[in-house]
């Protein structure tokens, strides 16, 4: 993921700086507890998309 392109993308739940796990293949919102995917070097912002990293707060369930 170039480094550029991390500078100016947020997670879309929390407005927060993402991070780069290259091992996976993810941008990590550590906010919203949330991995975004990156598919074809396209990194897929959908709250829908993302993997959850373990429960979320109730302040950010999206069920709620």
């Amino acid at each position: 993921m170039r480094e550029e392109l991390l500078e100016i993308l947020v997670c879309p739940l929390t407005r927060t700086k993402l991070r780069w796990d290259a091992e996976a293949g993810e941008l990590i919102s550590q906010a919203a507890g949330l991995a975004y995917p990156v598919r074809d070097g396209v990194p897929v912002l959908l709250v829908e998309e993302a993997r959850s990293l373990e429960p979320l707060p109730p302040r950010l369930n999206r069920s709620s």
